[in-house]
């Protein structure tokens, strides 16, 4: 599929038009934010709407205040969006306000309250700047499916004009990223477009292509690593997803390590088996008798193959920075052209040291184009080396990524365009060329 397919906002009339907005604003913990990086990524859309005459309505998701074993919401300023208003509204200089909805004890909101009429007419008459609806996930219908999804999306669809989703992170098919992409003019926002160019790269890379992926359960990735396996030249693997496949090719039992993921690597390690030498192994691995600390006396190094077969091992918590030193692996980085890491190899952040290791090698490479996923990657990679992490957001060979799982989720799907949020604006603007 082809750049051209996706409608952007630039080709769009926002003049006097209610826009709007899906962001990914994930970035609230405990009630304060903990890095505004994928803040300050959307504020070029949204100066760009502004700018065209529009009048911005955003929302996002925080968190996950709704428990599927129990079925119970909790609306907590925890998962506020205060603090994304609050940060906006100092950088812009600008008046957000953000309606208020009740809902009872437990539960999800259900409606939003008519008085939002009244503040969309603030918005457009110049009153208030913009409006910054609730925690998307406070809403009912937002993670749900039939009448209440088809009744959240609704409400949503009447609340603007036009419809934008510069949410790249935010790549699940919910009702906001996908009900108002059904009805609204709809485009693609800034970021959203910034993205998905430096995504297609993944998929026509440079040569030699290093993909770096670990994860705390092998099922959540093994799509994207089984379409990665294919398409890199050689495959770094960190944490449990690591554990799990030295486990089943070299018999060892570690700790921790369940059934099902057990059973998964071992059919990604059949697989595999079609390219040979394309897993990139730490040969040096550390193990800890805890998982509450790095404790002097109860944490080693070993040699994978120095470990007899059948060896029982505490929690394998980080790759030495030893194994970043053996010729074989060095020369995979020394020669990449191209890397997409979306890992951390330690228990972070007592096992930090093979992380910090990587990322300096890494960074030693100064001609490969550097993509980096998000979440935890990025905060280990700014925790661990804040120097290097500082010059790389100023240095072009280096691509932070919003949204890591979001990489992966398209990687699986095959395409940069592969999201169910993307495939919607695209199918929208087939609609109206059809029309």
């Amino acid at each position: 599929m082809e750049n051209n397919a996706l409608p952007r906002m630039q080709n769009a009339d926002l003049k006097d038009k209610v826009v709007l907005v899906r962001v990914d604003h994930n970035v609230v913990k405990k009630g304060k934010i903990i890095d505004a990086m994928r803040i300050d990524a959307t504020i070029p859309t949204i100066f760009n709407i502004v700018k065209k005459g529009g009048k911005p309505i955003l929302m996002t998701h925080v968190g996950r205040p709704y428990d599927k074993k129990t079925g119970l919401f909790t609306l907590s300023p925890n998962d506020a969006v205060e603090p994304i208003v609050q940060y906006l509204e100092h950088k812009l200089q600008i008046n957000i306000s953000i309606p208020k909805f009740t809902a009872e004890e437990g539960k999800g909101i259900d409606k939003l309250d008519p008085s939002i009429k009244d503040m969309i007419a603030d918005l457009r008459n110049g009153k208030i700047d913009m409006i910054y609806l609730p925690n998307t996930r406070w809403f009912t219908g937002e993670e749900s499916k039939g009448d209440a999804a088809n009744a959240f999306g609704q409400e949503l669809i009447s609340l603007a004009d036009v419809y934008i989703n510069d949410a790249f992170g935010s790549w699940q098919a919910h009702v906001s990223t996908m009900k108002p992409a059904e009805k609204l003019l709809s485009y693609a926002g800034l970021l959203m477009q910034k993205e998905l160019d430096h995504l297609g790269m993944i998929f026509a890379p440079k040569r030699s292509f290093v993909g770096i992926v670990a994860g705390s359960k092998f099922d959540t990735k093994i799509g994207p690593l089984s379409s990665l396996l294919e398409r890199v030249d050689h495959l770094v693997l960190g944490g449990v997803i690591y554990n799990a496949y030295l486990s089943v090719k070299y018999g060892f039992k570690i700790k921790g390590l369940e059934e099902d993921d057990l059973a998964i690597a071992a059919q990604f390690l059949k697989d595999s088996e079609k390219y040979p030498g394309r897993i990139v192994e730490m040969p040096y691995i550390i193990e800890s008798d805890t998982l509450d600390g790095k404790f002097e006396g109860q944490y080693r190094t070993h040699y994978i193959h120095d470990l007899p077969k059948g060896k029982e091992l505490n929690y394998v918590l980080d790759a030495d920075p030893k194994s970043f030193e053996v010729p074989e692996v060095k020369k995979v980085f020394d020669e990449a052209a191209m890397f997409f890491i979306n890992a951390v190899m330690g228990f972070t952040p007592n096992f930090g040291d093979g992380t910090k290791a990587m990322y300096s090698l890494i960074d030693t490479n100064k001609t490969a184009k550097k993509l980096f996923g998000g979440g935890d990657t990025l905060q280990d990679f700014r925790n661990l080396l804040v120097n290097t992490y500082l010059a790389a957001l100023d240095n072009q060979s280096y691509y932070f990524f919003t949204g890591g799982g979001a990489v992966l989720n398209a990687i699986e799907q095959g395409s940069p365009f592969g999201m169910e949020p993307v495939k919607a604006l695209i199918k929208n603007k087939e609609l109206k060329v059809k029309n």
